[in-house]
């Protein structure tokens, strides 16, 4: 029985998000994703894709809480300033 790359991808995200716990896997599970499918039709490399995928997604998710904070800490001051 031969496993599928795809499966493989999957529970290698899975896996990295129950060990990351809760805080540090904001993005990683739905990049995981994402790069394990175009990993696997870029040429059969589905692991390799979910591990940069994993990588990319928690960046950009990290990059967005960081401008949510900046826009809140604008409108306080924008309020205060009133």
């Amino acid at each position: 029985m031969k496993t599928s790359p795809i499966r493989i991808a999957l529970i290698a995200a899975m896996l990295s998000f129950a060990t990351a716990g809760t805080a540090n896997a904001a993005g990683c599970l739905k990049g995981a994703v994402v790069g394990g499918v175009a990993g696997h039709y870029a040429g059969h490399h589905a692991v390799v894709g979910a591990v940069g995928g994993c990588m990319v997604g928690r960046h950009l998710a990290k990059q967005h809480v960081q401008q949510q904070a900046q826009q809140q800490a604008a409108q306080r001051q924008a309020t205060q300033a009133q």
